[in-house]
C-alpha cells in the first residue's frame, strides 16, 4: 500500500502538471475537470486528483461551483484590470528595493535578456518573447529579497502572462496591440534604472510600466467587444 508521503508527492506531481496545462492554455478557461477523467488520463488514483485540485482552487488557477463541479477561472475585463492593479503596485515596490539589492551578475542576466527580447519580437516569436520577458520579471522582483513580496509576486506570475492572456483569442498568439514597440524602451529605462540604484526612479518605472501594459491589454478587449458585439 503507498504511503502517506508518497500520496503528497503524488498529489504534487499532479498539481504541476495541471497547472502548467492550463498556464500554457491546453486546458482553456472554463474548461471542465473530471477528478475520474484526469485520474485515468494521468495514471492514478482518484485521491492525488483530488487534493491537487483543492491545491489549485487555493491558488485561484481552478474554481469549484457547488453542484456543478470544477472548472478552470475565465477572467473578465474587471479582473485584468485588478491583476494589473496589484501588480503594479507589488513590482513597483520590489524594484524600489532591488535598486538597493541586485547584484551586478543579475543586472548582467537582465541585460542579455532584454538582448534577446528585442531579437524575438513580433507574433512569430510571441512564446519565446513571453518566456523571457517571465524571466525578467522574475529576476528583479526575487532581487528584492523579501519572502513575502517574492511569494505574492510568483502567485500573481502564476495568472500571468500565459494564462491570462489565453484567456482572449486575440492575445494568445500576438503582442497586445501598441505594446511591441514600448515594451522594450520601458525595459530599458527599468533596467537603467536598477543600474544607477535609481530606486525611486526604479519603482515608478516599473509600477507605469506594467500598468500601461494593462490600459493597452483593456483597450484591445473593448475594441474587440465593439466590432463583435
Amino acid at each position: 500500500m503507498p504511503s502517506p508521503q508518497h500520496h503528497k508527492q503524488l498529489h504534487h506531481a499532479v498539481a504541476d502538471q495541471l497547472r502548467a496545462a492550463i498556464q500554457t492554455g491546453r486546458l482553456k478557461p472554463g474548461a471542465w475537470l473530471r477528478q475520474e477523467h484526469l485520474a485515468q488520463e494521468l495514471g492514478v488514483s482518484q485521491m492525488p486528483v483530488r487534493e491537487a485540485l483543492k491545491e489549485l482552487i487555493a491558488e485561484g488557477l481552478i474554481e469549484h461551483l457547488p453542484y456543478r463541479g470544477v472548472r478552470v477561472v475565465e477572467f473578465s475585463p474587471d479582473d485584468v484590470e485588478e491583476v494589473y492593479a496589484h501588480r503594479g503596485f507589488l513590482e513597483g515596490r520590489a524594484a524600489l528595493i532591488a535598486a538597493k539589492t541586485i547584484t551586478p551578475e543579475e543586472i548582467a542576466s537582465l541585460k542579455d535578456l532584454q538582448a534577446q527580447m528585442k531579437k524575438n519580437l513580433g507574433p512569430r516569436h510571441i512564446a519565446e518573447y513571453r518566456e523571457l520577458n517571465r524571466r525578467f520579471h522574475h529576476i528583479i522582483f526575487h532581487a528584492c529579497r523579501k519572502p513575502y513580496l517574492i511569494h505574492a509576486l510568483t502567485q500573481l506570475w502564476a495568472f500571468f502572462p500565459s494564462m491570462l492572456l489565453n484567456n482572449f483569442a486575440d492575445t494568445a498568439t500576438r503582442p497586445i496591440p501598441g505594446r511591441e514597440r514600448l515594451d522594450p524602451q520601458e525595459h530599458d529605462a527599468i533596467l537603467a534604472a536598477l543600474e544607477r540604484r535609481a530606486a525611486n526612479q526604479a519603482a515608478r518605472l516599473a509600477r507605469r510600466h506594467i500598468e500601461s501594459a494593462g490600459k493597452y491589454l483593456l483597450i484591445a478587449l473593448q475594441q474587440k467587444r465593439l466590432t463583435n458585439p
